[in-house]
């Protein structure tokens, strides 16, 4: 088992996933490492002891930056990450149950141990105008967020996942 740091990876068009993201990095502090998925690489996930993925639902999957990096990584760490834990936070309009079934597929595929709860944030937006806006995270979920990071940094620094 890696005892190397969380590692959050994020993808973002309005803003949501980003600092959610950020807030938990924060939380974890030295114990976590964040990066967009678009600079992530196979050696950045095998160096890691767990990971948080956060990324937006769009069009009722996943986002394509968050994918693309699944599809670039997947092969290359197969077998190398097992049982390792991860946790996801997933920005919604109103739904995001698609975005979190393509993640837990693709974290079982790598046989990785979900440690909580799927948390999917929700916007209520509905409307083009509404979606495409930028989005700001209330304080209330950026504390959340940095909770979620500081336990799974904690739990991963302690050996308890």
């Amino acid at each position: 088992m890696s005892t190397g740091p969380l590692l959050i990876i994020w993808h973002s068009r309005t803003g949501t996933s980003e600092q959610l993201a950020a807030a938990a990095c924060e939380g974890a502090g030295e114990g976590a490492r964040l990066l967009r998925a678009c600079d992530t690489a196979p050696d950045d996930l095998l160096a890691a002891g767990g990971y948080l993925f956060c990324c937006p639902e769009n069009l009722a999957s996943m986002s394509g930056e968050m994918k693309e990096m699944f599809d670039r990584c997947f092969y290359p760490v197969l077998g190398r990450i097992e049982g390792r834990p991860y946790a996801t936070v997933i920005a919604a309009g109103s739904d995001g149950e698609g975005a979190q079934r393509q993640l837990d597929r693709i974290a079982t595929g790598w046989r990785l141990k979900r440690v909580t709860d799927p948390w999917i944030v929700k916007t209520d937006a509905q409307e083009p105008e509404e979606i495409l806006a930028p989005k700001t995270v209330s304080d209330s979920e950026r504390a959340r967020a940095a909770e979620l990071g500081a336990a799974l940094a904690e739990g991963i620094a302690q050996g308890i996942f």
